[in-house]
């Protein structure tokens, strides 16, 4: 095969100016999210020497989607997808420079991150659902799988440098440039939706002609979600595998823990392992992105998890930099290849009226199982030890 045939330009960006705007924002802003996300676990690291402290930070970002998640999908299929991601990407802008003043000034406590990061996950609920339902609507079906794998390139490309920059930044700037920095990086979002124009309305507000959903019908709506879900299996049980293979194997949180009590690293080296993950992300969702018409993707989810389970057993197993790295890269590889076939399942299942409430149970699973795996691999820690944390973990993953 030849080069042009390997590099060539994958099926969603091909004449679809508007998907390549959108895609290029959430690009840039994954990066400085990203940046936040690693520099928090640090942070708290550096107030704290207990893990349940760092990793409690799981349950905090996990309590708002279960409040608001199914009323963020309800939005989503009742008002303006692109203006609602327009609020919710300024509001996020808006606790990112509020992290940023609050430890530029040293007055910041393990309470101000705990509410911030609150009110940014609340906001997220509102935000996922209208931002993938948009995709849909842009892209044509069949360059879905296509668009689903270009996304999880954005994510993952901006979990690499992300995370690689926030350990330069921290150890040279301070830690308050990096939310500095994140806050910034949301104005990429803003401009690319203001820059691609309107999006097609859900089905429901264009049939309804109205964007009240605060009547006697919004607890139908939500129940019909709840109805769509528990009446599709596939969308149901790539949900059920959601939960339980993050919650398990969840330890984020703990990397911090590796970096400076096992390994013996400083931030910059902390930084380049929090990339790890997504180095092997991305390498297989590229390969995703050149895809059409995959075929087999039950055995290939299934695959990618157990495959994911192995490399975190490895990780937690590991006693060298080097070796450590290399896991963590598996780690994203096999997370990768089971999320990209994941959300490419249920969105083909699912019609457009219906996706951001889809999104919004999906959101449940999806963050619950991560978030309260975090916080269960800071109580394994505190009592066991962390890489007893990290490789039962692993193990029941691997099992599942």
């Amino acid at each position: 095969m030849s080069l042009r045939g390997i590099f060539r330009i994958p099926p969603a960006l091909k004449g679809n100016r508007r998907y390549a705007v959108y895609w290029a924002g959430l690009l840039i802003s994954n990066a400085g999210s990203q940046m936040q996300v690693w520099a928090i676990f640090w942070h708290l690291r550096l107030l704290s020497d207990d893990p349940i402290v760092v990793s409690f930070i799981g349950l905090i970002k996990f309590l708002p989607v279960l409040l608001f998640a199914m009323i963020g999908g309800l939005v989503a299929d009742s008002f303006d997808r692109r203006k609602v991601v327009l609020i919710t990407q300024s509001m996020m802008a808006l606790v990112a420079t509020t992290l940023g003043l609050l430890t530029n000034f040293g007055s910041i406590q393990l309470w101000h991150i705990y509410v911030l990061v609150g009110i940014q996950a609340a906001t997220v609920s509102f935000d996922a659902p209208s931002r993938q339902s948009i995709v849909p609507t842009i892209v044509p079906r069949k360059d879905l799988p296509s668009a689903f794998g270009l996304q999880s390139i954005a994510v993952n490309t901006g979990a690499v440098v992300g995370p690689a920059l926030c350990g330069f930044i921290i150890a040279s700037l301070g830690i308050h440039w990096v939310y500095w920095i994140n806050a910034v990086s949301f104005l990429a979002v803003i401009l690319a939706l203001v820059f691609m124009g309107p999006v097609r309305s859900p089905r429901s507000l264009v049939n309804s002609g109205s964007s009240n959903i605060f009547n006697r019908e919004s607890l139908a709506n939500m129940g019909a979600g709840v109805k769509f879900i528990l009446g599709h299996p596939i969308i149901l049980s790539s949900m059920i595998l959601d939960f339980f293979a993050s919650f398990f194997s969840s330890a984020n949180s703990l990397l911090p823990f590796i970096a400076t009590d096992v390994l013996h690293t400083n931030e910059i080296g902390y930084g380049w392992l929090s990339a790890a993950q997504s180095i092997g992300s991305v390498t297989v969702a590229m390969v995703l992105a050149q895809t059409t018409g995959l075929r087999k993707q039950g055995k290939l989810l299934l695959g990618g998890l157990a495959f994911f389970g192995a490399a975190t057993i490895a990780f937690g197993l590991s006693r060298t930099y080097f070796i450590t790295m290399a896991a963590l890269i598996l780690v994203g590889a096999g997370e990768a290849l089971s999320k990209v076939l994941r959300n490419t399942i249920r969105q083909l299942q699912t019609p457009d009226e219906m996706r951001g409430r889809m999104v919004s149970i999906t959101q449940i699973f999806f963050m619950g199982g991560p978030q309260l795996g975090e916080a269960e691999s800071g109580l394994v820690a505190s009592a066991l030890g962390t890489p007893f944390a990290i490789v039962s973990g692993g193990g029941a993953a691997f099992w599942l």
